[in-house]
């Protein structure tokens, strides 16, 4: 399996985002200091996620990134796509040449599992992941985060879903 850094690094940046956005922009130096992901990195992935319609920016002042959906309606498939990342288990990359140009004796196999991976990671949305963070980490650490960068969050409820 194949799910490098680049799909890894974008989940956890729109989860990181989705927690914080509820208040406005959200900063990619902040979600790099955070994360402790690369901020070039991290400006690339953000503009294949702009591109595929997943996030917006706002330029000037406070800028940042915001969802362009509500994260309820974005799953982790929607977010590794956008960023390129290729989930193929197979060798061939599903061409069927696997074995001296011919589909190789496991290839059902790599690639049943390929469709169960899309499926599950289809099934699993963004808004179910920062839920998952809050009841983790607990809304303290995410309420003393916000405060941290000078904004009030309305409510823990309004954190989770982004809006």
């Amino acid at each position: 399996m194949r799910l490098t850094t680049k799909g890894r690094f974008a989940v956890t940046a729109m989860i990181d985002l989705a927690l914080r956005c509820s208040e406005g922009p959200v900063s990619l130096a902040g979600i790099s200091d955070r994360q402790k992901i690369s901020l070039s990195y991290l400006e690339q992935l953000f503009g294949k996620l702009r591109r595929h319609g997943l996030v917006a920016s706002v330029r000037g002042p406070g800028g940042g990134y915001c969802l362009a959906h509500p994260a309820s309606q974005m799953t982790v498939t929607d977010i590794i796509r956008a960023v390129d990342e290729p989930l193929d288990a197979t060798q061939c990359g599903g061409r069927e040449n696997c074995h001296d140009d011919e589909r190789c004796m496991t290839h059902e196999l790599w690639s049943t599992l390929n469709d169960k991976m899309y499926e599950y990671l289809s099934s699993v949305n963004l808004a179910e992941l920062v839920e998952q963070q809050i009841r983790k980490n607990g809304h303290v650490s995410i309420l003393q985060d916000a405060r941290r960068s000078r904004s009030k969050p309305r409510s823990v409820k309004a954190l989770a879903v982004g809006g």
